[in-house]
Parts: structure tokens; sequence; C-alpha cells
């Protein structure tokens, strides 16, 4: 774990602690490996969210005054995943958009002709990315596959996805 972790240590499997605490950067080699926590789905993807831009700079430092609406389409709950996470970065690279808050507000499940989609629909608030007002951490150039995957046990939602630098 590095400088910027969000909440306790990690331990072996799902704790009490882990619904409390949002994200923690775990080791990689050479890019950002992320494991997100919620109570529910929609907690676990607002701090992944939250996790892509911190990684990114400082959120404590972003003013909320920009809102954006963010919606995803996935086919399971990674594609799902990777479809907001890529949603957000798409905001950032387009329109110079770096968010505090992200928010999962609805999830829906319907059924497809080829079985079963998914829907997240929410918002993120930021502003436009300064250097003057905002530290730059770390350029992230996409989201990946790469040991992505979504996990429940003990009442937490775990998220695990690797960001590309």
């Amino acid at each position: 774990m590095n400088e910027l972790e969000h909440g306790a240590p990690s331990t072996c499997g799902a704790s009490a602690n882990e619904a409390r605490r949002k994200f923690e950067y775990l080791e990689h080699t050479a890019d950002v490996y992320i494991a997100a926590y919620g109570s529910d789905l929609l907690e676990l993807f607002s701090n992944a969210g939250l996790a892509l831009f911190e990684t990114m700079t400082d959120t404590s430092r972003i003013n909320g005054r920009v809102k954006k609406v963010i919606k995803a389409l996935g086919f399971d709950f990674e594609s799902l995943l990777y479809k907001w996470l890529e949603e957000l970065l798409i905001l950032y690279y387009s329109e110079n958009i770096m968010c505090r808050e992200v928010v999962a507000e609805k999830l829906e499940v319907r059924r497809a002709t080829d079985g079963v989609e998914y829907e997240l629909a929410g918002f993120c608030s930021g502003e436009e990315f300064d250097l003057d007002k905002h530290i730059p951490r770390i350029e992230v150039k996409a989201v990946t596959y790469h040991l992505m995957k979504i996990l429940f046990s003990e009442r937490t939602w775990r998220a695990y996805f690797v960001l590309d630098i």
C-alpha cells in the first residue's frame, strides 16, 4: 500500500472494516491495482469511481460545482465496472473534469436478446482540472480487465481492478 490508501490496512478476507473503507491501493509491478469496497453494489461502484480520480489528484482540493450524469451498460458486473470507470475517464479526457464525488444511484437488470443486461446510472461532481489549484498524481491512460473481479462475502462487496498508467 502507498500514500494514496484510503482506509485501514488490508486484512485477509472480508471484514467489518472493509465495509467502512472506500478503497485501497494494492501492490502491482507496473500499473495501479485497486481494491474498492462497499456495503452494496451502488456504494462499491461509487467508491471505485472515487478511487479512479483519487489516483490522479487529491480530490479534497476539487470543488463540486459541475455535475455530470454518468451511465454505463454491461453484460456482467465486471463489464459494468469497466464501462463505468471508462465513462468517468472519458469525462476527464474529453471535458477536463476531475471529480471529487462519484455516486452510483440506480442499478437495473433486464433481459436482453443474448442474456442479461446491467445498466448503472449516477452522477459525479467536480470541476475543470487546474494545475494552479490541483496537484497531479498519476496519469491514468485506461481502465483494464486485467485482474478485474467483483466478490461478495461477509456483508461486503469488493471490486479489484487495474488502471493502466
